[in-house]
This record gives C-alpha cells, sequence and structure tokens, in this order.
C-alpha cells in the first residue's frame, strides 16, 4: 500500500460528509473503493455499477491521466499519486 491523495468534487462531497481532500494508503482502485466504502459507506454505489465498472458518467484521473490509458481497474498506485473524481455533467440544448 501506498499513500495516495484523492480529491472529491463538490457533487460527491454528499457523500464524504462535505471532505473535499483524503489521504489513503491503497494499493489500487478496487482497494481505493472498499476503503472509501468503509470509510463512507454508500459511496461505492456513486462510483461502481452492480457489476463492478465504474458508472459511466464518472472519470477517475491520476496526476492527470485519465486512468483508462493507464490501466483501467487494474491501475496500480504510485506513492504520492493524486486522484480525482470527475463526475461528467451532461445537458443543455
Amino acid at each position: 500500500m501506498v499513500p495516495i491523495t484523492i480529491s472529491v468534487p463538490t457533487p460527491l462531497q454528499k457523500y464524504t460528509a462535505g471532505t473535499a481532500r483524503l489521504e489513503l494508503s491503497v494499493h489500487d482502485v478496487p482497494e481505493l473503493l472498499e476503503c472509501l466504502e468503509q470509510r463512507f459507506p454508500g459511496i461505492k454505489k456513486a462510483l461502481v455499477k452492480g457489476d463492478g465498472g465504474l458508472q459511466p458518467f464518472l472519470n477517475i484521473y491520476v496526476n492527470d491521466e485519465d486512468i483508462r490509458f493507464l490501466g483501467g481497474m487494474q491501475y496500480t498506485f504510485q506513492d504520492g499519486d493524486e486522484v480525482l473524481f470527475v463526475p461528467a455533467i451532461a445537458g443543455g440544448k
């Protein structure tokens, strides 16, 4: 496990009691999601579909790189990685 920093955007802070930044020590994305769920029960269903894949309108960035280009759910965190959850915003005319 390595220490990482997670930035939680405002729309997801309702699950983290308003916490905008977290520091956790985890190995990979599935472990991150489980750690978040243990700390903030209910957050996982906002991030992950029933089949274990990410919600379709959620992007995860590690050090400003989309996690899909880093190996997706199999990405192994490096010491000091900065993780950002970005819920997609859609709508308009």
